[in-house]
């Protein structure tokens, strides 16, 4: 008796889309983007290189895409993170808890997909929706700590350095996440404790005899 003919799943070109994207960042992780062809990623996706291209025109299109996907799953669960916060120190912890967890999780493909020529000007994850996650933090700032919108905006914005440093460190050196987690928290947390009492002596605008009439 013939066995009966395997019938080929038909997927969504959304969900088709996202399984090239798959089996592309299993292969920058594993062997680099060198690595990639659409010939090998059609293969691994069981479609024709002809449908790859449909989808993605060409190689740079289809590695810039993949690395916003990474940098957006990144900051959607930084943003749950937050949500659970009730304190400033538990908002620094856990955002920066769910970075490096990310980074130890994924960096190699962060790295190996920033290094790409064409893809420099992508290759900082805290650049991904930057600005929306700059004004949340500085409102909550401003709010809390009673400093100026404007300087709590700049200080929040340059703040959101330091977990790309301690992941780019973590990556690189021996140490525990858990002790570069810490360092980075004491040095965020620190850093707008220092900025509100300088704010209060040195940087806060002057009220004169004038405004008060």
């Amino acid at each position: 008796m013939a066995e009966p003919k395997k019938t080929r799943t038909r997927l969504s070109p959304e969900v088709r889309k996202n399984l090239i994207l798959d089996h592309a960042a299993e292969v920058v992780a594993t062997e680099g983007v060198s690595a990639l062809s659409m010939d090998r990623l059609g293969q691994k996706a069981g479609i024709s290189k002809s449908l790859v291209y449909a989808y993605y025109p060409s190689m740079k299109e289809l590695l810039q895409t993949l690395l916003k996907r990474e940098y957006r799953s990144l900051r959607i669960r930084q943003s749950k993170a937050a949500e659970g916060a009730e304190t400033f120190e538990q908002l620094v912890r856990q955002t920066t808890n769910t970075y490096l967890s990310y980074i130890e999780e994924r960096g190699q493909i962060l790295d190996r997909l920033a290094a790409e020529p064409s893809l420099s000007e992508h290759g900082d994850p805290t650049e991904y929706s930057r600005n929306t996650a700059v004004e949340f933090v500085a409102e909550i700032v401003h709010h809390h700590f009673g400093i100026d919108i404007n300087i709590a905006r700049t200080a929040v914005d340059i703040s959101f350095g330091m977990p790309a440093a301690a992941g780019h460190y973590l990556t690189r050196h021996n140490v525990s996440r858990q002790t570069v987690e810490d360092i980075t928290v004491a040095m965020m947390v620190g850093s707008i404790e220092g900025l509100q009492r300088n704010y209060e002596t040195a940087l806060k605008p002057l009220v004169r005899n004038t405004d008060l009439e």
